[in-house]
């Protein structure tokens, strides 16, 4: 019986790949150009993230050193190595010597004046040219003076002082309960001491980035109490 039966069918090898399709040329470009712009972009946020960091870390530490330099020198004001002769003597007997070195004043709103005795030996009782000192806010930069010159403390191609306060708060007490006839504030002349804080705000920006900004607050007590009056005869 004859049966028919389908031809075989001859494999052929199938033919080699030897470039790529305009379509994957264009979605593999597509793909890498996604990749590189997402590791480019996160290299600009980073170097973004330590400048600002960078200006930041400057910005506090100039701020910290400047503080402190006003704090420490403010605390200063009023030493007079002869400060016994302000005093009530021992025995009672009233001594009327006046510190010429008492007075701190703010001349501007941004601006405090004050003096200290720098006679290394003996004081000779007199308000020298070289025991007068101050701070300043002048043209970005915060200022020092010393013997009547002025010097800036902050440097203004990395920092900009914008603001400096300084608020004082003063306490007067009674010292007449210290003499042999007791006197009140309200008597004429009745010796008080005088106790002297201020509050000093520094306010700064960054050069490099005006959005990185800081403020920083202080307080200093001044150690030399201001005696005024005398004890009544």
């Amino acid at each position: 019986m004859l049966s028919l039966r389908p031809p075989r069918r001859i494999a052929r090898p199938r033919a080699r790949q030897r470039g790529l399709s305009i379509m994957e040329l264009m979605v593999g470009a597509a793909v890498g150009m996604i990749v590189v712009s997402g590791a480019v972009l996160l290299f600009a946020k980073n170097v973004s993230g330590s400048r600002m960091l960078l200006a930041e870390t400057r910005l506090n530490q100039d701020l910290r050193n400047a503080a402190d330099l006003v704090t420490r020198d403010i605390r200063r004001a009023g030493f007079w190595g002869n400060a016994i002769l302000g005093t009530t003597a021992i025995g009672g007997t009233s001594v009327t010597t006046q510190n010429p070195y008492s007075q701190v004043s703010m001349p501007a709103a941004n601006e405090i004046a004050y003096r200290f005795s720098r006679d290394s030996a003996t004081d000779n009782n007199t308000l020298d040219a070289n025991e007068q000192f101050g701070f300043r806010l002048n043209d970005g930069a915060l200022q020092m003076q010393v013997g009547g010159s002025w010097t800036d403390v902050t440097d203004k191609s990395s920092v900009n002082i914008t603001t400096l306060t300084v608020t004082p708060t003063v306490t007067q007490i009674s010292l007449g309960d210290t003499c042999p006839t007791v006197c009140g504030i309200g008597t004429p002349n009745c010796p008080t001491t005088t106790v002297r804080s201020y509050a000093v705000v520094l306010h700064g920006q960054s050069v490099r980035d005006a959005a990185v900004q800081r403020s920083l607050r202080s307080t200093v007590r001044v150690r030399n109490d201001q005696v005024a009056g005398a004890c009544p005869a």
